[in-house]
């Protein structure tokens, strides 16, 4: 003990030495200099992994005279490019109110504006996805609905009780439909509608990341989402200040579990699940999902928005779906979209949660529950909102009532059948066309394709100029199909007038006057991804 003490006396004297050769005031500013340097070193290195360090050097490059100008240049050049499309523009906006109403001339104008839109029926990816005319039919029966209750917000619930009991049952429906029948489900599945899924998912992604700061204590929260999750992860990532890690897909497309779990830590509140995701239409592995949120004690919210009022029936009817529902130990909430497959109105979609706990418990500081938005001190009055919108359109919520209770199981089982074996149809006929392959293997409704002999997006101009309207894919470069019930009678052209685009673009290779293929394919691979992001709110600040 004593020879430990006598050589920490000497260390300090040592050390005492070797510093008296500098002044006071540098003992002291080295340490607190390095401190700085090490912060800006770190700080740089999170710019980097971050924004990438092409894009840095861009916003570097961006610095020296002349450049800014020559890229705000080259940048309206595209948006203008993209604006030939017919999109309008401010310049085209009526700007005041007319000096007098005029109600006689509104429908007509309604009709004139309408009668620019481009002939959808049977020509759209998704889009529209009741089959028949917009004034008979399914349609009729959706729009009488919502002008029977166009007056009607179920804020107001103390006087519109129908429009409560009819939002109960839809919720109640929906959730049947994915598994709250089902003993492993626990049997308290709870949930609202909202405005869609975007909506749906930014109450998912919020609710699980306050549920998880109750907890666990998480108040640097991080989720866990595939490449292929749809963007409004990002979108609720951005609200909700949560850092998203993105994760590869698999070989075949799928959400890498694997990696999934590399990027489990302390900071994990939730994980994304899709079924199916929108880009491919594949399914991603929900049952292992499931487990590994078990396992780590997070959330699992699974993107039903697309396959909601699919899967179910095209289970019921023999196809090979994998789990995909609460029936999954570890599944904490769902969104599902009624206005796609369940052929609601547009705006109305379901987010779902597995138990009462996840959508109630309260944040008792600030007062502000996991969905629930409660104000107990304000001078108007004590208030609770379930959802991000305060009123809402009641109108909305009695088409979508109207529309599950008009389909029932049998006429959904009937709609998913046709839209199964049509998709699996222009699967097989696009399998056909030479020079184009089928990307993953398609679980449901959504066939991506692309090609390793032409460019793609060339084919996709060709395609518009027919009356197509597709989606333009990246990663790889490609283009899907959404099938509804809109092609049941028009799968035939889609894979004659794709066979002809092919034939069109083999003969005569590179962009067609006014196409969209260059913009496309350079987006894609255009490293400094900020510059892609400045076009995309250049062109949105164009349009509106």
């Amino acid at each position: 003990m004593e020879a430990a003490a006598e050589l920490a006396l000497r260390l300090r004297a040592a050390a005492n030495d070797r510093l008296a050769r500098y002044e006071p005031l540098a003992l002291v500013a080295a340490p607190l200099l390095a401190l700085l340097l090490a912060r800006a070193v770190h700080a740089a290195a999170a710019a980097v992994a971050d924004r990438g360090f092409v894009a840095l050097a861009m916003a570097a490059l961006k610095l020296l005279p002349g450049v800014a100008s020559y890229i705000d240049a080259e940048k309206k050049k595209v948006v203008d490019k993209l604006q030939s499309g017919g999109t309008s523009t401010k310049n085209s906006l009526r700007a005041e109110l007319p000096t007098i109403g005029h109600s006689d001339q509104v429908i007509k104008d309604l009709e004139t504006l309408k009668a620019k839109d481009a002939d959808w029926q049977g020509k759209c990816s998704g889009t529209v996805y009741i089959a028949g005319s917009e004034s008979e039919g399914h349609f009729e029966l959706i729009n009488k609905a919502y002008s029977m209750f166009s007056h009607t917000n179920p804020l107001h619930q103390d006087v519109f009780k129908s429009v409560a009991q009819l939002e109960a049952e839809v919720v109640a429906m929906t959730a049947a439909l994915l598994g709250s029948k089902e003993k492993s489900s626990g049997g308290q599945i709870c949930g609202n509608m909202t405005s869609g899924g975007t909506e749906s998912i930014l109450l998912a992604v919020k609710t699980s990341r306050d549920y998880m700061r109750s907890k666990k204590g998480i108040t640097k929260p991080e989720m866990i989402i595939a490449e292929s999750a749809h963007s409004a992860y990002d979108k609720a990532a951005q609200y909700f200040n949560i850092k998203v890690r993105r994760v590869p897909v698999n070989k075949e497309f799928l959400a890498d579990v694997k990696g999934f779990r590399r990027c489990i830590n302390g900071n994990t509140i939730m994980m994304v699940g899709s079924a199916p995701g929108f880009p491919h239409g594949l399914i991603d592995p929900i049952e292992e999902l499931g487990e590994l949120a078990s396992r780590y004690d997070i959330c699992l919210h699974v993107d039903l928005c697309l396959g909601g009022f699919v899967l179910p029936f095209a289970r019921k009817l023999g196809y090979p779906i994998p789990p995909f529902d609460f029936s999954v130990k570890g599944v904490t909430s769902i969104s599902s979209d009624v206005h796609k497959y369940g052929l609601a109105p547009k705006g109305t979609s379901v987010v779902l949660y597995r138990n009462h706990e996840i959508r109630k418990i309260l944040d008792i500081i600030n007062e502000f529950s996991i969905n629930l938005l409660l104000v107990t001190e304000w001078t108007g009055g004590l208030y609770v909102s379930p959802t991000i919108a305060g009123s809402r359109p009641g109108g909305l919520i009695a088409g979508a009532w109207a529309a599950m209770m008009s389909l029932g199981l049998n006429g959904y089982l009937e709609n998913t059948s046709r839209i199964m074996e049509v998709s699996k149809k222009i699967q097989k006929g696009i399998e056909d066309i030479p020079g184009l392959f089928v990307i993953g293997k398609p679980d449901m409704t959504v066939v991506a394709f692309g090609s390793d002999v032409v460019d793609i997006f060339e084919v996709n101009d060709i395609m518009s100029a027919k009356g197509w309207h597709l989606n333009a894919l990246q990663r790889p470069n490609s283009l899907h199909i959404c099938v509804t019930l809109q092609h049941t009678s028009v799968y035939e052209e889609f894979l004659k007038d794709l066979q002809d685009s092919m034939n069109t673009v083999k003969a005569n290779p590179g962009p067609i006057s006014g196409g969209r293929a260059p913009i496309y394919g350079a987006a894609g691979k255009m490293p400094d991804r900020g510059m892609v992001r400045e076009l995309l709110v250049e062109f949105m600040d164009s349009s509106c």
